[in-house]
Formats: structure tokens, C-alpha cells, sequence
């Protein structure tokens, strides 16, 4: 069930409280889980707050809050790309083609995704080069400080393990976006609040009051029963799917189940690897997913107290197990290794993006095209990026270990601006 997008205007008052709340929120350095809350795929992305912020009790009403960054862009040369002239170009080629069918009413794209089809899809690396040094031009990516490096993390498609039934070894539901989830969008009844949606319940007298917490729903799983869509053998996989935002459950009978991002409680993302390293329960350098997820099978009794740490929860929708990766922001699948997640304030959605970092524990340089194709609510700033490593334990084992620093280039038709 896709969530409902309502305006609720006997409500406005709780509201303007909650965005003044939210405008309060600071945030820290993200620490493992770099990606959470992804943009739904289809429909009008839910705006996320950043990860983590500071506090997360339930004073700190659920918004989601997105303030102007612009877009700071800088023209560049070619020639200050490094690695262009090296890089297989002919993989990014499809993921291109995705991105063009995600931009095919935005006038801006149309005659360069023209050109693009026509060049067709067996094309060399040297062709779809001087395709794309014809028809763009670089744009080097800034920080809001004039800075040139920024934060790159990684991100992957989950598989865990889940079954239809309950049962001793299957516990932990996999739950439904809920039918009494409001999804407001303020924009309408306030012009200056365009872009944000606050996410609540009715509650008594007829007031809306903030969505129940992840601690919350794991204390009342009987509430969400006839929203629960399969049940997890661990929770802790779970837990890092929904920082994922999408997966693949495997059933006992070994076939294999889809799900997408469907909605999100709207509380604001709290890293639970911050916590553990403030709590001294790990050093910074263990804070990965490996080491949070040992650190779980360490300490079973606390698995409940550190999951309530982040009050942000994940609603799941089932969808088709077509082949690709899974669906982005964009609309379309994303690519592995080709896709990446941007902050859509500072790098336009849908748009070649050069990135200039290096591989996971490692100084060995990733230069390579990709495209900016999805985004998560961890992924905030100026140069700031994800990148798509691919579904199953190999391509997590990437994302989890990826903490780079990095460059970027927007790539935009030529003799135009970005916008």
C-alpha cells in the first residue's frame, strides 16, 4: 500500500511547533549505517532529516526537513577530471540509459538522450567518450565552504533471511507502510515550507501527534499484524536492511522475495555506531557494520536498548523480483557500481556525476562515471555521495568498509546551466 500524502488542516498549528522543533536538530559525523531513509521511487520523495542528530527522545517531534543549499557548482575542464580518459565508459552506458528514461520530460535532457539512444547500446568506450565531451560540460562540486572534498560511503541491496510464517526461528516482522501513517505535506497552506512533510497519527481529540518510535513498534508487533509482510530470523540483518532501505528475503523453500522502501516513521536518523563509540562500547574503527553486528551476537540482552538508539523506522512495500538492482529515487534500477546516492540540493538528480575517491580501506584510486541516481537522508552536503556496491554479502562487505574521501563532477548538456 503506498503511504497517503494528506493535508491535514486542522493540524497546522501542531505542525508550525514541529518544524520550529525540528529547525533546533544538530547533527555529528555519521559513523557506519551512511545510508538511511532513501527517497521512495514513483512518487514524491519523502524528505529526510539528516543522520544522526543529536537527541532522540520523544520531544523531538518527527519531521523531515530539508534547508536551501543551491547548488554550488563551478565550471571545470576536462582536463582536471582524474581518470577520465582511463575509465571503461562503455560500462556506464546503461545506467546512462536509465538515467534518461528517469529525465525524459525534463526538456533540458531531451536532445542529449536523443543523441545517446541513437548512438545505441553497443557503442566503444572512446565513442561514448567523445559523445560525452561533445554534448557536456564538467562542473566541479563544492562545499557550501569552497571546499573540494567531501564524505564518500557506500551502500548495497541486502539478502537475509525471512519466512511467510512465524515461527521460533522467524520472529522479527518485516511490517507494511500502516493505514494510520499520515504523510502531510505543509507546502500547500505555507508556500515557504515547500519541500517538507511531516509524518504523524491521529491521536485523541482529534490532533495529530507523532508516529510511534521503533521502540515503540518492537514493544506492540501485535499492532502491525495484519501489516506484517514476512518475518526475519535477525534483527539485526533487518535493522541494516532498513538503513539500506530495500532487500532481497530469502524464504526456506530458497525462493527469493523483494522489498522496496515504503514509507518512514519520520523520526530523524540516529547512528547506532555513533552511540556505541560514545559509549565506549567500540573504538571509531570498529564502528562498521561487521563490528556492530558482532558487537550484537556479543551482548544478545542488549539488542533491544541499541536498536531503540535510532527512533527512525522503515516500512517495507513487496515488490516484483525483477532482474537489476533495486529502484532509486530516479524511478529507475540502479546500476552496480555505476549508481550512486546525492544530496539533490547540491547535485541534480538524474545527472552524470564523475567521482574521483578510492576503493574501501585502500589508497588505490576509483575514478570512474557514475550517475546520481537515488539519495538518502544521510547523504547531505555539497560533495557528499553513496555509492551502489551491488546486492549480497560481497557487495556489503564493500559498503560497509567504505568511509572515503572524495571529489565530484556534475557532467550537464552543453551551453547550459544546472539547475
Amino acid at each position: 500500500m503506498l503511504p497517503r500524502f494528506l493535508r491535514v488542516q486542522s493540524a497546522f498549528p501542531l505542525l508550525t511547533a514541529l518544524v520550529l522543533a525540528a529547525c533546533s536538530t544538530t547533527t555529528a559525523p555519521p559513523v557506519v549505517e551512511s545510508r538511511s531513509e532513501p527517497a521512495a521511487p514513483s512518487k514524491p520523495a519523502p524528505v529526510a532529516t539528516p543522520a544522526p542528530a543529536s537527541s532522540s527522545t520523544r520531544s523531538s517531534p518527527p519531521l523531515a526537513s530539508v534547508p536551501a543549499l543551491g547548488r554550488p557548482l563551478q565550471p571545470a575542464e576536462w582536463s582536471e577530471l582524474p581518470g577520465w580518459n582511463a575509465d571503461a565508459l562503455e560500462e556506464s552506458w546503461p545506467a546512462f540509459m536509465a538515467s534518461c528514461r528517469g529525465l525524459a520530460r525534463q526538456p533540458v535532457w531531451q536532445p542529449v538522450c536523443e543523441a545517446g539512444r541513437a548512438l545505441g547500446t553497443t557503442s566503444s568506450g572512446s565513442e561514448i567518450r567523445r559523445f560525452f565531451e561533445g554534448r557536456f560540460s564538467p562542473w566541479r562540486v563544492l562545499n557550501p565552504d569552497g571546499t573540494k572534498e567531501g564524505l564518500i560511503t557506500g551502500y548495497y541491496e541486502p539478502l537475509i533471511r525471512g519466512s511467510r510464517a512465524k515461527s521460533r526461528d522467524y520472529n522479527w516482522p518485516v511490517i507494511g507502510v500502516p493505514d494510520d501513517l499520515l504523510n502531510v505535506d505543509l507546502s500547500d497552506a505555507y508556500p515557504e515550507l515547500k519541500g517538507l512533510r511531516v509524518r504523524g497519527r491521529m491521536g485523541g481529540h482529534n490532533k495529530v501527534v507523532p508516529y510511534y518510535t521503533r521502540a515503540e513498534i518492537n514493544r506492540t508487533p501485535e499492532r502491525f499484524a495484519h501489516k506484517t509482510l514476512l518475518y526475519a530470523a535477525d534483527p539485526i540483518e533487518l535493522f541494516f536492511m532498513q538503513v539500506q532501505g530495500s532487500g532481497r528475503v530469502q524464504l526456506p523453500d530458497g525462493r527469493l522475495v523483494r522489498l522496496a522502501y515504503g514509507d518512514t516513521n519520520g523520526y530523524p536518523y540516529q547512528s547506532i555506531g555513533r552511540w556505541l563509540v560514545d559509549k565506549g562500547e567500540l573504538k571509531l574503527e570498529q564502528a562498521s557494520m561487521d563490528g556492530i553486528k558482532n558487537w550484537v551476537r556479543a551482548n544478545p540482552a542488549r539488542l533491544n536498548e541499541l536498536l531503540a538508539v535510532n527512533p527512525s523506522y522503515i516500512f517495507f512495500k513487496e515488490v516484483p523480483n525483477t532482474p537489476g538492482g533495486p529502484v532509486g529515487a530516479l524511478g529507475q534500477p540502479l546500476t552496480e557500481g555505476r549508481s550512486m546516492a546525492v544530496d539533490p540540493r547540491s547535485v541534480p538528480l538524474g545527472a552524470p556525476v564523475f567521482l574521483s575517491t578510492t576503493n574501501p580501506l585502500s589508497t588505490q584510486p576509483l575514478q570512474r562515471l557514475m550517475m546520481a541516481q537515488d539519495t538518502g537522508s544521510a547523504i547531505k552536503g555539497g560533495v557528499r555521495g553513496d555509492f551502489f556496491w551491488g546486492f549480497g554479502p560481497d557487495a556489503g562487505t564493500m559498503a560497509g568498509r567504505m568511509r572515503q574521501k572524495g571529489e565530484m563532477w556534475v557532467l550537464w548538456p552543453r551551453d547550459q546551466t544546472p539547475r
